[in-house]
């Protein structure tokens, strides 16, 4: 299996407004891992505002070289909406990400730069709140071994910046921890060093999942 490269993604679900002359600008955005994922959250979001003059939806699925992409102005004039709030989306650094823009027309038309201005601004008052986490590759790795190496294990799972899972208690110790992917054949080979090769920490799993993002995306 090929090892990606970590992304941020929104950790959850969340809204934003802003309004500009009597229009109300409602940003949602949320996590989403796949195209049909996208899809039922723009659905979901069309049918809690479906009175609103639009819902300009937008999303990336993916990341980096290996994304799809999709905007669209629902309603809106071409090019006023959905292209410039997926440019500022594509401009977060966040990938499986859906959003959706919901307008209410406030009785003043704000021509095409204010509305592209305004679609930009709702997604970026949105990106302000979220918080980020990453889509990392993990294994989840098993070992079984003395008592004698409890300890001494606990401690390189810590180094090898790995998440203990389950320690089971029979004749011996069996532990079961997540590294990312990366991290794995460190803690692998401090296993072998440390039982001089009587034990060998065995990868029973591999599964993507969320950890925090430290630090902001540009």
């Amino acid at each position: 299996m090929t090892t990606r490269i970590p992304y941020p993604v929104p950790s959850k679900e969340v809204d934003a407004e802003i309004r500009v002359s009597n229009s109300r600008f409602i940003a949602t955005l949320a996590p989403a891992g796949s195209v049909e994922e996208a899809r039922a959250f723009i659905d979901r979001i069309r049918a809690k505002y479906p009175d609103a003059t639009h819902n300009v939806p937008v999303f990336l699925i993916g990341h980096g070289d290996s994304v799809t992409a999709h905007c669209s102005d629902d309603g809106e004039p071409s090019g006023t909406a959905g292209r410039p709030a997926l440019m500022v989306l594509q401009g977060s650094g966040l990938g499986d990400a859906a959003l959706v823009i919901t307008r209410y027309f406030g009785g003043t038309k704000l021509g095409t730069g204010g509305l592209v201005r305004a679609y930009s601004d709702a997604v970026r008052a949105v990106l302000e709140k979220v918080a980020r986490s990453m889509r990392v590759e993990t294994d989840i790795v098993c070992a079984t071994f003395p008592y004698t190496y409890l300890e001494r294990v606990r401690r390189m799972v810590k180094a090898s910046d790995g998440i203990i899972l389950e320690e089971e208690f029979t004749a011996e110790v069996t532990l079961r921890a997540r590294f990312k992917t990366e991290d794995t054949p460190g803690f692998q080979s401090r296993m072998i060093e440390l039982t001089g090769g009587k034990v060998q920490a065995r990868i029973t799993a591999t599964e993507e999942v969320l950890m925090p993002f430290e630090g902001r995306v540009k």
